[in-house]
């Protein structure tokens, strides 16, 4: 029945009702059914251009450590999951906005980071690390922080930060981006390039032998869930189920999906895994 062509609609449970009034309990109804039920989607902010943590695979599908813990967490949760993909520079900004619930992106828990948001409990150490020319001589920092040498860094990251602090006689060079920095010491105009663990071994293992990783870390760094300030209940239910993901074997799992062969080689250097 067309409620909007009739004068007069029966309806049960309500004697005859004129059409305007029809017409009201109608987008009453539409709109009770359209509202939706169960809970809330926990909305998770990544960047999605850093594998193996996370990126997209062949079918357009969000994968990944990251991922996989974004996963785990909503379903511990009782909430669906809903990953918004972002610039890793509007993180933050799109948290402190309400526009995401917690940020799962690799990112670092840093002083400077705590003065906008807040952090869940660690759940993966990393360290900054060498990346030399497999001719290279140098066996740490020592070898390498000398008249003469030029030490490569990322602009922006933790990297040139520490960089800038310690290094007291090489010449630091800053370039914007990782590929670039790895060439200056493929083409032996750097000596080194410091950089996180999982990248400085990941580029040793893409260039055949013309490069090493010195993975005896520099300054190790702790990786979190990122929050609002003001949103001490998820952070305390996201630090609970980080807990029991760890005593349950969650993370060994992931690294055995994602992160065999780098674990493999920390294993050999007698060095501790990320998780």
């Amino acid at each position: 029945m067309n409620f909007f062509n009739a004068t007069w609609v029966s309806l049960p449970c309500f004697k005859r009702l004129p059409v305007n009034a029809a017409a009201l309990f109608c987008v009453f109804l539409l709109g009770a059914c359209s509202r939706p039920s169960g809970p809330e989607p926990l909305r998770v902010g990544m960047d999605l251009s850093y594998p193996p943590f996370e990126t997209i695979d062949a079918s357009g599908r969000p994968t990944g450590v990251s991922v996989d813990l974004a996963e785990s967490l909503a379903a511990a949760l009782g909430r669906p999951l809903r990953i918004e993909n972002i610039p890793f520079t509007g993180l933050i900004p799109s948290l402190k906005t309400g526009q995401i619930d917690c940020v799962i992106s690799s990112m670092t828990d840093t002083p400077e980071r705590r003065e906008s948001i807040s952090f869940s409990e660690p759940y993966l150490s990393v360290g900054l690390a060498l990346l030399v020319p497999s001719t290279s001589s140098a066996q740490g920092l020592e070898d390498l922080d000398q008249e003469g040498r030029t030490i490569v860094v990322r602009q922006g990251t933790t990297g040139e930060v520490w960089a800038r602090a310690n290094i007291r006689a090489a010449k630091i060079l800053a370039v914007e981006k990782e590929s670039a920095a790895v060439t200056e010491v493929l083409q032996g105009k750097a000596d080194a390039f410091v950089y996180d663990q999982m990248s400085v071994w990941k580029n040793a293992s893409m260039q055949s032998g013309k490069l090493k990783p010195l993975l005896q870390p520099l300054r190790k760094e702790s990786w979190a869930v990122g929050l609002a300030k003001d949103n001490s209940d998820l952070r305390e239910r996201i630090n609970a189920f980080l807990r029991g993901f760890r005593a349950s074997g969650g993370f060994d799992a992931l690294g055995e999906k994602y992160l065999s062969d780098q674990k493999q080689a920390f294993r050999e250097q007698g060095l501790d895994f990320y998780f």
